[in-house]
């Protein structure tokens, strides 16, 4: 499971809006925590309103008063402040990433350009993109909010492709840590949400489309069972869910009416109609949705 925790910060209260699911991992799973900053090259001096962190001391001793705070006593906590001057503070962090080896990243949803800016052309899409390390997305719901974490309930998509089920084996080992339940969903689609060469297919060919899809339901319900099979079979609650429609705004729906502590979703940075895991889909869904993502980078 996940031993070690690397936590972006800028100096922000937004950013902090990450601290309660590293503390919480962090004490569960008796991880340790690597809390960074990296000093950015001609710095704006206010980031989301607050005065920006460029100074090295004052960012050490940012770091220093964090861990404190947020982490329980028995948590191991280190800091690191990288002190030369970056242009690019995402590659930066990429970069530490590949030097410290964290299992999981736990950062905020924000930036200047915006959630899906941030999210898509920034810090986890190229961490996403190396396929080397998990990340938690957390997302604040305003500049002063600091959301609580649980993890009692959480929502796994499945596709039926055995590389993408690498999400799955990271929900299972997370909900066995947590005593959580599992709620694994696959989504088929209608003629009417299908999209690129399979909307042009189902335009063509919508009674052979139409056919193909319904197989795919049958064999979707049988692949959900197996999977619910074998989750039990290791001591965990899960239970199944099989819909039709548009599977960002189903994934939505879903961790809302279940009640969702966390959506685990595996990611690669592959499009296309049949890429149901496409990084498309989990941009969607995080902008979309205030719950917690897990993106687990897909290795094939």
């Amino acid at each position: 499971m996940f031993e070690h925790l690397l936590v972006p910060l800028d100096g922000s209260r937004l950013a902090e809006a990450a601290l309660p699911a590293a503390a919480t991992l962090a004490k569960t799973l008796d991880a340790r925590v690597t809390l960074i900053h990296v000093i950015e090259q001609r710095a704006p001096q206010e980031v989301h309103g607050e005065r920006h962190l460029s100074d090295p001391i004052e960012a050490s001793a940012y770091l220093g008063e964090v861990a404190a705070r947020a982490f329980s006593p028995g948590v191991h906590v280190e800091q690191h402040v990288h002190t030369a001057e970056v242009r690019d503070v995402a590659r930066s962090i990429v970069e530490h990433a590949g030097e410290l080896q964290p299992d999981l990243i736990v950062m905020c949803t924000h930036g200047r350009g915006g959630l899906r800016t941030w999210l898509l052309g920034s810090i986890a899409q190229q961490i996403i993109t190396l396929g080397v390390t998990p990340v938690l997305l957390i997302q604040p719901d305003g500049v002063a909010a600091t959301p609580s974490f649980a993890c009692r309930r959480l929502l796994v998509p499945l596709d039926g492709n055995p590389d993408h089920e690498q999400g799955l084996a990271v929900a299972s080992a997370l909900a066995w840590a947590c005593a959580a339940d599992l709620h694994l969903l696959m989504v088929v689609p209608t003629l009417g949400t299908l999209s690129g060469e399979d909307g042009a297919a189902a335009r063509l060919l919508p009674t052979a489309t139409s056919a193909w899809l319904d197989m795919s339901e049958e064999s979707a319900g049988a692949h959900l069972r197996q999977r619910a099979i074998d989750m039990q079979a290791l001591g965990l609650r899960a239970e199944t869910e099989l819909c039709r429609g548009d599977p960002a705004g189903s994934i939505v729906r879903t961790a809302r009416r279940v009640q969702a502590d966390l959506i685990v979703m595996g990611t690669h940075g592959k499009s296309g109609v049949d890429a149901f895991w496409s990084g498309s889909v989990a941009a969607q869904v995080c902008s979309r949705s205030r719950v917690p993502m897990l993106l687990v980078p897909v290795r094939e």
